[in-house]
């Protein structure tokens, strides 16, 4: 080990005693900072994470590598030095492991000097430093491999120049190979191999965060090879050609082969292996989640994962086929033999072929695929079935890829967030396929439905309810197999442990009355116990065997993991509108986005509540833009929410009020909205708009003069009515914010909470405007730019931050409490001589108010009623592109918080979280890359102070022991 080291420091003293550790040095941090700031455009990009950094680290590290070997061995044979070391009392491989050493040393001093870059993403935004800490691994390996080419090349000549050329083409070569435009023009299966071979596509599978073993052992064989190669040359030159060294040089280049050969099986024995590796990225974002392990567990049935892909297909698709391949093996092995995964090629296998074109509906996709030899189309396959018993699901291209433009120009296109739309395709099979009895068995307590009921103060209507509930639980008793249990707790039976009171201060539950005038009061009250979760059950309608037994399966289901969750909403009527000349005008009350959203995790109904009932197997209940709504329909918000059920209320103040007679967009005030009850729980939307300086544009028609004639023209202008919340307007601890870059609310009103109501209550502030916002009362919203020329509205009194949205969890206090209830309205007839009032006759027994929920109770409340307006959405389109998308995953991202479906939310996030960078001025931005280039030059200087010192000092370094060196 002394001579290694004696090796290395007399090259390195070689190095630093030149200009050429300077000169390298600093052409390697200026290509790096030059990439990274302007080629990549950094600042522009708002991202906080180091990627530019290491998207051409692959191909500088090329050029460095062979500056600094072409010499090593190539100056030692034209100086004629080469022949003292190989006299030396110094094995081969000591040479050439001290040679390499130093190269290497060299190598990480410039890679160091490029670690202030992530230290100054850091400062600027939450940068994740798992793929930093990969990025750098990554770069140590590929140039220990380029190091050992480059010394291998270099011990072949004398020539300095080409052994620099030749280290470039030979580490170019091993770049290329597995880079997309070169396997573009092969098919998939060989595609891969290339990639399996390329240092590029190995170097981008660790940078991304993932320590492969296959990854480790690739570059470690392959700097091995070329360094056992390095000793064979340097031995070859003591050879002679004669025949008595024939074995000897037989036996040596036979030992080199079999080495390459083993090291070679190795890696091809280690490929299939995809589980050996360690996941650094902070949300192990390329590892299964808790989530879908936990879901795997729960199969009973086989489930077969399938994907179909072509082996020629799109060169942009290509390079996800082996992600999609790896993640598909991943959950076969996690589930311990209950998942099949197969790969087919239809075009191959015409049975298979048939069958998905026929059974799934799967269709090949046409492709548009261009060269310098024109265009042509490509029929591909590029999907994935999930199927579990009769149930099956397929995603298409269209539904797990993502394209991103570059600034090459070349779109950049790779997928979305895998695990998660592999995890919701088979939680959607899962749970479609499952029956009742399915649900209990997958129990692991079983559950207890408990009836409260007072028996002696029951109506007159209700009095046969407690037999037909107990017979309906009884039937599902029977076959639930020890995993369900029934009890009938009469309060105010004699010995009961179970009191009126006890209901009151335990499950916080209040006796209904029997009638409006009647001072008897009773309960009738199921609560369903599963898993530890309790759920309150209030059947609406009749008491029939069916519309109970439907509100206890739904129940059942509610409570047990991996079933599919029902999402009533509630949108306004469209009633159709007419211009000025009696035609047709569009629609201005479409939400047919967010269904669409929300029918990828969740069955959807549209539910009517004019029955002043929510029907028993809604999950949560999410209203978009309430208006018009008569009593009965606020009185079935108001009791669903009593039972401690989740709603979601897009409740703004303004909605969109289209001008029949220009056709130009307005808003008008909520008439008969939900205004008094929010306001009755505490929460107050007020009646004023919310500006902000920090919004979205808008197309918005402005009107110009020019020379006397007014023009009419359509601009994107700053909108201050679109207001913008950046995540320093969200609280990122909320799993329903976590993920989101930005949230646009459109023509949004503040909230205000009242303290003394909300005492008790888990209150979480959702989304605030910037300190730069400000109110308006008045309700036109067309820009006068002419008299406010930058923002197009009047700066109107004190701007700060305004309450746009928040969430609240506990008890709430009915709205109609004390209130008659509009179940038992009145009719009204007439006569020629009288207006006389007399009581409707119910056609079913009402059940009285509940006057107090649970604490399981969920509230969001969000002061725009149309930031999920279809209309709003294709004006956003048209200007930010898929902007508007941010909406509709906040509006889920509720849905999943109020059914307590935390898991998807969390693998979503996985793969969604934006690390952005705090907003910067140009002056901000130039400071920190001044700030790093004067870092890398300070390096530089150092280097260089340290070449001043060994110029001075000229001392030689004793590379073998002091008796060789006397001598």
């Amino acid at each position: 080990m002394r001579q290694i080291l004696a090796i290395t420091r007399k090259e390195l003293n070689s190095y630093f005693g030149s200009p050429m550790a300077l000169i390298f040095v600093g052409a390697f941090l200026a290509a790096m900072l030059f990439t990274f700031f302007w080629a990549d455009a950094f600042f522009s990009r708002g991202v906080a994470d180091v990627r530019p950094l290491f998207r051409w680290m692959p191909i500088l590290t090329i050029f460095l590598v062979a500056a600094l070997t072409m010499r090593q061995w190539s100056e030692e044979q034209q100086t004629g030095t080469l022949e003292i070391l190989l006299t030396l009392p110094a094995r081969q491989v000591q040479l050439v492991l001290g040679k390499f050493l130093a190269a290497m040393v060299l190598v990480v001093v410039a890679l160091a000097l490029t670690f202030f870059l992530p230290i100054t993403v850091a400062f600027l935004g939450d940068l994740d430093w798992g793929p930093v800490f990969g990025g750098y691994l990554a770069a140590i390996l590929m140039a220990a491999a380029y190091v050992a080419i480059g010394l291998f090349i270099s011990s072949r000549t004398n020539n300095q120049i080409v052994a620099l050329l030749m280290t470039v083409v030979v580490g170019g070569l091993f770049y290329l190979i597995g880079s997309p435009g070169v396997t573009a023009f092969f098919g998939d299966r060989v595609a891969e191999v290339m990639r399996a071979i390329g240092s590029g596509s190995r170097f981008e599978s660790i940078q991304r965060g993932v320590i492969d073993l296959r990854d480790l052992v690739y570059y470690l064989s392959l700097c091995g090879l070329f360094l056992m190669l390095n000793v064979i040359s340097l031995d070859s030159l003591r050879w002679s050609r004669g025949a008595q060294t024939r074995t000897y040089r037989q036996t040596l280049l036979l030992t080199a082969v079999l080495v390459a050969l083993n090291l070679g099986v190795l890696n091809i024995w280690l490929y299939p292996l995809k589980t050996a590796r360690l996941d650094l990225t902070a949300q192990r974002e390329y590892s299964l989640s808790p989530t879908t392990l936990a879901l795997l567990n729960t199969l009973e049935e086989p489930l077969l994962m399938r994907g179909y892909f072509s082996e020629r297909t799109h060169p942009l698709l290509a390079p996800l086929v082996p992600t999609i391949r790896d993640m598909l093996e991943e959950y076969r092995i996690a589930s311990n033999g209950k998942v099949t995964v197969e790969i087919v090629d239809p075009l191959k296998d015409p049975e298979k072929g048939n069958e998905a074109v026929q059974t799934y509906g799967i269709q090949p996709t046409p492709l548009q695929i261009a060269d310098r030899y024109g265009a042509s189309v490509v029929n591909a396959y590029f999907d994935i079935l999930v199927r579990y018993g009769d149930k099956y699901e397929t995603l298409n291209f269209r539904d797990l890829i993502e394209i991103q433009p570059s600034r090459t120009g070349m779109p950049e296109v790779r997928l979305r967030n895998l695990e998660y739309d592999l995890t919701r395709a088979v939680k959607r099979v899962v749970s479609g396929f499952q029956s009742i009895d399915a649900v209990l068995a997958s129990l692991q307590q079983p559950a207890t439905l408990t009836l409260y009921v007072t028996s002696s103060t029951l109506p007159a209507g209700l009095k046969e309810a407690p037999q037909i509930i107990q017979k309906v639980a009884n039937q599902i008793q029977e076959r639930a197999n020890g995993k369900f249990t029934f009890e009938t707790v009469d309060l105010d039976a004699p010995g009961s442990k179970v009191t009126r009171q006890t209901m009151v201060e335990q499950f916080g539950l209040q006796p209904i009355a029997v009638s409006l005038f009647s001072d008897q009061t009773y309960y009738l009250h199921m609560v369903l116990q599963v898993e530890g979760n309790k759920q309150l059950l209030y059947p609406s309608g009749d008491m029939s065997e069916a519309t109970l037994r439907s509100a206890i399966e739904s129940a059942l289901k509610r409570g047990a993991r991996g079933f599919l969750k029902v999402v009533g909403v509630w949108t306004p009527p469209d009633v159709p509108q007419q211009n000025m000349f009696g035609q047709p005008m569009p629609s201005f009350k479409q939400y047919n986005s967010i269904i669409n959203q929300l029918q990828q995790e969740y069955q959807v109904r549209r539910v009517d509540l004019s029955t002043g009932q929510v029907p028993p197997d809604i999950d949560v209940l999410f209203v978009i833009a309430p208006q018009g709504m008569t009593d009965k329909e606020r009185y079935a918000i108001d009791q669903y929410l009593m039972r401690g059920g989740s709603v979601i209320l897009a409740a703004g103040n303004y909605i969109l009020n289209p001008d029949p007679f220009s056709g130009s967009l307005g808003v008008q005030e909520v008439k008969d909205g939900l205004a008094d009850m929010l306001a009755a729980y505490g929460i107050t939307v007020e009646k004023s708009l919310v500006l902000d300086l920090q919004n979205e544009p808008f197309p918005v028609q402005v009107e110009r003069n020019l020379g006397g004639l007014q023009v009419r023209e359509i601009q994107a202008i700053n909108y201050p009515f679109f207001v913008d919340i950046r995540p320093s307007g969200m609280d990122r601890q909320s799993p329903i914010l976590s993920s989101l870059p930005a949230v646009t609310l459109n023509w949004a009103s503040p909230i205000t909470l009242d303290e003394s109501k909300n005492a008790g209550r888990q209150v979480t502030v959702l989304l605030r405007s910037s300190p730069a916002s400000w109110l308006r009362t008045n309700t036109d919203i067309q820009p006068d730019l002419q008299t406010y020329p930058e923002v197009g509205f009047p700066v109107e009194g004190e701007q700060g931050s305004r309450v746009l949205a928040v969430a609240i969890q506990g008890r709430f206090e009915s709205y109609f409490k004390g209130k008659p209830s509009p179940l038992e309205a009145t009719s009204v007839q007439t006569d020629t001589n009288q207006l006389q009032m007399q009581p409707q006759q119910p056609e079913q027994p009402t059940f009285g108010t509940i006057e107090r929920s649970p604490e399981t109770a969920r509230l969001i409340v969000i002061g725009s009623a149309e930031f999920l307006n279809d209309i709003v959405f294709d004006i956003s389109a048209m200007l930010s592109g898929d902007r508007y998308l941010n909406s509709l995953q906040f509006a889920q991202n509720c849905v999943d918080w109020s059914v307590e479906d935390l898991e998807l939310l969390n693998i979503r996030s996985r793969g969604t979280v934006s690390r952005l960078l705090m907003p910067l001025t140009e002056s901000q931005q130039s400071f920190w890359e001044v700030l790093n280039y004067l870092v890398a030059l300070l390096g530089l200087m150092g280097i260089g102070v340290l070449w001043r010192v060994r110029r001075r000092s000229e001392q030689p370094i004793a590379l073998l022991p002091r008796q060789v060196t006397q001598s």
